[in-house]
């Protein structure tokens, strides 16, 4: 049925539930899994409430602590897929504008599925332009499934 699927994940409540359906239909199908996590540079009070986990590095700039924390991220969601059982998974960190990231992304990779959770990190931008899944309905190509 799919052959390769996208997961978005940025480590939110709800990006872990999309985690959870994608690796699942990634082991029925067989198919490959490849794992996005989108980070944007925000205003410094933004991206430190809603991006960056923890207290920087000494001597480290806002933009390696959020590439590093979506590493993780992104790194989480390929362990958790292999320790599920999908035998190909792949994983990537983008900078980015997410829902037009995500969907380049999956048409770059010819994903013929993409999986984001309902509700993200970032909230802020959510309530003033609507959320990132919504985003990514009105601009994919290929289906996607909203979890």
């Amino acid at each position: 049925m799919f052959e390769r699927i996208l997961i978005a994940y940025d480590g939110s409540h709800g990006a872990e539930r999309a985690l959870v359906k994608a690796t699942e239909l990634a082991k029925l199908c067989g198919a490959q899994l490849i794992a996005l996590t989108v980070y944007r540079h925000h205003s410094m009070l933004e991206a430190s409430l809603s991006m960056v986990r923890g207290s920087m590095e000494p001597g480290s700039n806002l933009d390696e602590s959020m590439r590093g924390a979506a590493r993780e991220a992104a790194n989480y969601a390929k362990s958790h897929a292999k320790d599920h059982g999908v035998g190909q998974v792949s994983a990537f960190i983008k900078a980015g504008q997410p829902a037009r990231t995500i969907v380049g992304f999956a048409h770059e990779k010819n994903c013929d599925l993409i999986v984001v959770g309902s509700r993200g990190m970032g909230a802020t931008e959510s309530y003033l332009l609507g959320s990132v899944s919504h985003k990514v309905t009105g601009i994919a190509d290929c289906p996607v499934l909203v979890v």
